[in-house]
């Protein structure tokens, strides 16, 4: 068996997630061997939080995901909160942290919807059928 070849590309993943699920197999499908970080079993530093926020080019409340997160308990649409408190908690309930990101040589982004990978990819796939049988190529989603 041949080993595959070094990861040039990296998932923050939550395989609980359909979003991040799609956009991991669209990378494989793809042909990327990508390094899967399981962002709940293992948060990212605030340090990398904030690398990951800049390489984006997003504010830090871009990526605070509000379903099923405590977000409402926290106060966290507050508008008057700065970037450094929403990234604090952030790093204190990774839940909060919008997923999955995906990082490659050609960028960052947050992979909502999960097609966006697409355009972070050396070679993606020609089409590709998500788990609700929605069919979408570089160009776009079809049904």
């Amino acid at each position: 068996m041949t080993p595959a070849p070094p990861s040039t590309s990296t998932i923050y993943h939550n395989p609980a997630c359909g979003t991040s699920r799609n956009t991991l197999a669209m990378m494989r499908e793809s042909g990327e061997n990508p390094e899967v970080i399981e962002y709940l079993v293992t948060p990212p530093s605030r340090e990398t939080l904030v690398a990951l926020i800049a390489a984006m080019g997003i504010p830090p409340r871009d990526l605070l995901r509000r379903k099923g997160t405590p977000f409402a308990e926290l106060g966290l649409d507050d508008p008057g909160l700065s970037d450094d408190e929403l990234v604090d908690a952030m790093v204190a309930h990774p839940i909060l942290i919008n997923r999955p990101i995906v990082v490659t040589p050609r960028g960052a982004a947050l992979c909502r919807p999960s097609e966006k990978v697409l355009a972070l990819l050396d070679n993606p796939v020609a089409s590709f059928t998500k788990e609700d049988g929605e069919v979408v190529a570089p160009g776009g989603p079809s049904k």
